[in-house]
């Protein structure tokens, strides 16, 4: 086991009980406390946990990670309209990479029904939605699991993913700031994520509006480095996720707003790299049919429904046509 690796269990560990005695975590990672009591040393140097007499306990302030059955069951709706808008950036025959997550999980539940899909994933839910997926390929990564959010992490997984190249890469994450991007409470996940996001030529984020200007300990995707951003539509009195949505904006990550009134985008109007864009209005601004001199300005995304509405026009008028 690695040093990174075995610190991150003991971290856990930690966290998961409140204290651990030396033996007890010598026991667990299968090395000798002489070895646990220097890397609870250099935890404690990173303000992680503070050593007691012949064990570790949790620092004040710091709160236990939630597992993924307490994330399941937060911002359901959320993240079900978060995934129905980014399924609709996945064209037929793309090879992508998704990451481990709840709502990662419900985009893959979506990419099930996208035909001749390849599929790269570190996170056994995703893998598990797209079982059934008969023109779907998924390739799994190697690594040890970690129960708490079922993914694949560690030396094996990293280096099961050296040499690939694929389209996009579909990321969560435990915070979202415009100053540090993407973040998660857990090295090993992060470091994972990390190697996701070399595979991809560009990189999604999706987040809901809780995770907007939150911070967490261990960065996993730099603002410069993420394409876009499929959010949804913060409250009104949420004025931290909308002054992070602008930020965010304001340094070139294009925000998808779910639950805005907007369609998911063609895959037209997603250009190659990144540019200072939004395919979505942001919460309190309307995008208008006026432009300057050179021409009308952009026009907004219609929904779904918006669409259907017209085409049903359509069809009315033709078969008034016919009749006539």
């Amino acid at each position: 086991m690695f040093a990174a690796e075995r610190r991150q269990l003991i971290l856990e560990m930690v966290r998961a009980n409140g204290a651990v005695s030396l033996r007890e975590l010598a026991r667990v990672v299968q090395t000798s406390e002489v070895t646990v009591r220097r890397d609870v040393r250099a935890l404690e140097a990173e303000g992680l946990l503070d050593r007691r007499h012949g064990g570790a306990v949790l620092p004040g302030g710091f709160t236990r990670e939630s597992g993924f059955p307490q994330k399941s069951h937060l911002a359901t709706a959320e993240k079900t309209a978060i995934a129905d808008l980014a399924a609709g950036l996945v064209e037929e025959g793309e090879a992508i990479v998704v990451g481990a997550g709840t709502t990662t999980q419900e985009l893959a539940r979506r990419l099930a029904r996208i035909p001749g899909l390849t599929v790269v994933t570190n996170s056994l839910l995703v893998a598990q939605a797209l079982a059934h997926a008969n023109r779907v390929e998924v390739v799994m990564t190697g690594g040890t699991l970690r129960g708490s959010n079922y993914a694949l992490v560690g030396s094996g997984a990293e280096q099961s993913l050296q040499g690939l190249r694929v389209s996009r890469a579909f990321l969560s994450g435990s915070g979202l700031t415009a100053e540090r991007g993407l973040s998660t409470s857990n090295m090993l996940s992060a470091s994972v994520d990390r190697a996701l996001v070399q595979a991809a030529a560009e990189v999604v984020v999706l987040a809901d509006h809780t995770k907007l200007g939150s911070d967490t300990m261990f960065q996993t995707v730099p603002t410069d480095l993420i394409t876009r951003l499929v959010t949804d539509e913060p409250p009104g009195h949420d004025d931290r996720a909308a002054t992070e949505l602008q930020a965010l904006a304001d340094q070139g990550v294009q925000i998808a707003v779910a639950g805005a009134g907007n369609g998911p985008a063609p895959a037209e109007a997603l250009p190659p790299g990144r540019q200072t864009r939004r395919d979505m209005p942001l919460p309190g601004q309307r995008r208008t049919r006026g432009g300057g001199p050179g021409g009308p300005g952009p026009q907004p995304l219609r929904s779904a429904a918006v669409l259907a509405e017209q085409g049903q026009g359509d069809r009315a008028r033709v078969a008034d046509l016919r009749r006539r």
